[in-house]
């Protein structure tokens, strides 16, 4: 076992055992609350963990119980809309203080305190609903992965559009085989959640609302820069953030992952500048290889494109109707944007879609956007009918019709976590299925320590042939 495994073990240890001296009962396992309700604690509730606290609670069978947050001005609002929820800025204490008065945890903190906050939660038996990306380290995604399954608990990871209505359509479509066994996926963001600068020297006097020791978390120390951690800007940074892979590439990714039934991959290359040791780079071009799945050619390529202007060029993304507008963008290199445009009678829009993936198989592409709107089959740089297809789906499905309204369908995936911690139904993205695509991601975040070169992934042995790039699978814990 490695020092950084052995830190991360026993920080769980530590805390699941009460090392603020608050000794765990025996009689804390999973149960629900009085009424067949559902008691719910709440670690992050500010920003994203605002939207997640708002989407749980509006389950009609959810009581929130306990609110947690090292900012104290969100912490404030957060228990205005819940009054009698029970505060705390240590999730910590949280869980060992209220113990019994809980049934379920939801960790909607920055990525590096996902795997403790989860952790810890589950080896007191109580099901966790988690942010994406799952884990900021791929050691705590299996981990995570290994304990769920030993505790037999609901989990579910945060990917709102893994329960949308054009997402499900999309995996079936590929399922039936619409476009025949699939070789490659091209997925894209233009988001940058890079940082190309240099880290910021000195530091701030911290604010009096905020815990900055808690908000480090089991992370290094580092003083506190204003503006440049907390609230907005961890994502950028390797000590705390995944990159825009590690954001919007989960969204993206889940889709195409799903359909194909894919694992992890066999090799990884990111094509990005230089590593600084502190921000993620602003532009990635990431290519992964999978091994072979039913739905897919003898083997998978996978290519993903971050930042400004992407995707790049390429013949796979032509669309039906393209004309060259002799643009170019920085550099004098051409960006899809810049030479292709779509049928706009065919799609009702007149450009690639911003976000989005295309699979590409043996009969045709598949054009799937992000988010919210039908997928479209290209077959000889012509669109398809593929309404009798999709009908087909729904009628097998029982899937219905599509309700395109965020503020309706975004509580669906929490829905489905509540429902199942209460005996009704099962999520959707378990922390089986979680870690396995959040392992994929943080594979090719740590590629882009190594730019340009092709990394070699055992996953068997949860290492890569190239024994430098080991050392980021995992880090130490801080004792805080």
């Amino acid at each position: 076992m490695s020092t950084h495994n052995k830190d991360r073990r026993d920080f769980v240890k530590k805390s699941s055992l009460g090392m603020l001296g608050l000794a765990l009962a025996p009689s804390i396992i999973s149960k629900i609350g009085p009424h067949n309700r559902l008691r719910t604690a709440h670690i992050g509730v500010g920003g994203m963990g605002g939207e997640d606290l708002k989407a749980i609670s509006s389950h009609p069978l959810v009581d929130v119980a306990a609110l947690c947050d090292v900012d104290s001005t969100r912490l404030a609002a957060a228990k205005k809309m819940h009054p009698n929820a029970k505060v705390f800025s240590d999730y910590r204490v949280m869980l060992q203080v209220m113990g019994d008065d809980i049934d379920a945890v939801v960790v909607s903190t920055p990525d590096h305190t996902h795997a403790p906050a989860s952790m810890m939660a589950m080896n007191m038996n109580k099901p966790v609903y988690c942010q994406k990306p799952l884990t900021h380290h791929v050691t705590e995604a299996r981990d995570m992965k290994k304990l769920a399954a030993e505790k037999n608990l609901v989990t579910q990871m945060g990917i709102q559009v893994h329960s949308f209505y054009d997402y499900k359509l999309a995996t079936l479509l590929i399922q039936s085989g619409i476009i025949g066994k699939v070789h490659t996926v091209r997925a894209w963001s233009p988001k940058n959640w890079g940082f190309d600068g240099k880290a910021p020297k000195g530091s701030d006097p911290v604010p009096e609302t905020l815990d900055w020791n808690l908000w480090l978390g089991t992370s290094a120390e580092r003083p506190y820069k204003e503006g440049v951690y907390h609230p907005g800007n961890w994502r950028k940074l390797m000590d705390y953030g995944c990159g825009t892979l590690g954001d919007m590439g989960v969204h993206i990714f889940d889709t195409p992952y799903n359909a194909l039934e894919l694992d992890v991959p066999r090799t990884i290359k990111n094509e990005c500048r230089k590593p600084t040791g502190f921000g993620y780079p602003e532009n990635n071009v990431v290519t992964y290889e999978f091994p072979a799945t039913k739905h897919t050619a003898e083997t998978l390529k996978w290519v993903w494109y971050d930042g400004a202007e992407a995707p790049k060029m390429h013949e796979d993304l032509k669309l039906p109707g393209a004309k060259d507008k002799s643009k170019k963008g920085k550099g004098g290199k051409a960006t899809v944007k810049d030479i292709m445009s779509l049928e706009t009678k065919a799609t009702g829009t007149g450009e690639l879609p911003e976000q989005g993936a295309m699979f590409i198989g043996e009969k045709g592409r598949l054009l799937l956007p992000h988010f919210m709107e039908l997928p479209k089959k290209i077959v000889n740089g012509r669109y398809v009918d593929i309404s009798k297809e999709i009908a087909k789906v729904e009628k097998a499905n029982n899937m219905g019709k599509p309700i395109r309204n965020y503020g309706s369908e975004g509580p669906k995936h929490y829905h489905q976590f509540v429902d199942a911690c209460l005996g009704r139904g099962e999520c959707s993205a378990p922390f089986s299925y979680a870690s396995r695509l959040t392992e994929t991601i943080l594979l090719g975040v740590i590629a882009g320590r190594f730019p340009n070169e092709t990394l070699h992934w055992d996953s068997e042995n949860a290492k890569f042939s190239e024994e430098e790039a080991n050392q980021y699978l995992e880090s130490p814990y801080r004792e805080f």
